[in-house]
């Protein structure tokens, strides 16, 4: 539940249409329109290297906040795999690295972000612990990331 404070400070991002002054070319519009917002390269390889180590766990909950790709309710963990360029990896050098319609993408990203901390701050209250995981981590150190899920599994049996 978002506060009025929340409201009031919401990034306000322009409609994407020719009558706003974006412009876009057909490629860059198919190209776009194949971007996955689930289910992405990345996300289905750390749900088969969870599945492999035996970790069960739920998919896309619309019941909780940000609604997380992975959800492992028994331990309240929320994992999400998120784009680098949809979710502002190093946002304050990639930001100015965007050079075609500029006045839509840099409010879209900071929306974004800004959305993924109150679904971090929401989840964080009703006692999820919260992971998030860049894609290329996944990709180039999916080790790394099932170690780090398995140690918090881990903690959490023993001290339950």
């Amino acid at each position: 539940m978002q506060s009025y404070d929340e409201k009031e400070h919401r990034i306000k991002v322009p409609r994407f249409e020719e009558s706003a002054g974006f412009y876009t070319s057909k490629q860059r519009s198919h190209i776009m329109s194949r971007i996955k917002g689930k289910n992405s390269k990345p996300e289905m390889i750390l749900r088969r290297a969870l599945w492999a180590k035996n970790i069960r766990f739920r998919l896309h909950d619309k019941n909780l906040p940000g609604s997380p790709d992975i959800i492992i309710k028994k331990y309240k963990l929320a994992i999400f795999v998120d784009g680098e360029f949809w979710h502002g990896f190093e946002w304050k050098k990639r930001q100015a690295q965007i050079k075609s319609n500029r006045q839509f993408w840099i409010p879209k990203i900071e929306r974004n972000m800004q959305k993924d901390e109150l679904a971090n701050r929401a989840l964080r209250n009703m006692g999820y612990t919260v992971f998030r995981f860049w894609s290329q981590d996944i990709l180039k150190n999916l080790p790394k990331v099932i170690n780090q899920i398995e140690l918090f599994l881990e903690t959490r049996r023993v001290y339950r």
